[in-house]
């Protein structure tokens, strides 16, 4: 079965490059980003791995904990993280989960149930389903699934962009527009009436009834 949002995340035990893990309480009160690769040793999955250890320090700003994982086992990780390093030039610095049993991977519903064999004698193609990114909140809810294709890099940008407006609509009862950065305008929330708009915003822009337009909150 697929894993949803707001539904909780599916715990687990796992060997990491990091040691052994239980993660609901690895991610402890963060946020997390679980993020998953087919295989070791592929291209495009390289340059993301690097790109998230450049990216490591404005995740911590945010307190988000990263996770990688691939199926694979960790020794294969920890060799990858060599040529991830000198072709990048940056070493994975998060836990990358060793998932050659496919439990993980089974478990959020990125391979079928009955998967099962040699991890090393599946190609990245049988395991193409394995490139989400599931980003999960301090209540080990999950707020955002992102599935991309083999051939298509994933933009961590816009994962780091998602987790300002969940952060924020967590914390006020507002929404965020397309396109939205830190720092722009949002939308009052529809569950908010106008009598506690008034209370809380004070006054608004409103080119509809529907939308509401304030500055951020602080």
């Amino acid at each position: 079965m697929p894993v949803l949002i707001n539904q909780t995340a599916p715990d687990f035990e796992a060997d990491t490059t990091q040691g052994r893990i239980n993660f609901h309480d690895w991610i402890g009160d963060s946020w997390a980003v679980l993020f998953s690769h087919p295989k070791d040793f592929t291209p495009v999955c390289t340059t993301e791995l690097g790109y998230m250890a450049k990216l490591h320090p404005e995740f911590e700003k945010r307190n988000v904990k990263v996770i990688g994982l691939s199926v694979d086992a960790t020794a294969d990780h920890e060799k990858w993280g060599d040529d991830i390093e000198e072709t990048q030039g940056a070493r994975p610095n998060y836990p990358i989960i060793g998932d050659s049993d496919f439990n993980v991977s089974k478990l959020y519903g990125m391979l079928p149930a009955e998967t099962e064999g040699d991890a090393k004698a599946r190609t990245a193609a049988d395991n193409a389903t394995v490139r989400n990114v599931f980003v999960i909140g301090p209540d080990k809810k999950v707020k955002l699934v992102l599935v991309y294709p083999m051939t298509t890099g994933r933009n961590f940008d816009e994962v780091l962009r998602v987790i300002d407006s969940l952060q924020l609509t967590a914390k006020h009862r507002v929404a965020t527009p397309v396109n939205w950065k830190q720092g722009e305008d949002v939308i009052i929330a529809g569950s908010v009436n106008n009598d506690e708009a008034k209370e809380i915003f004070g006054t608004w822009r409103e080119p509809k009834p529907y939308i509401r337009i304030v500055p951020q909150p602080e």
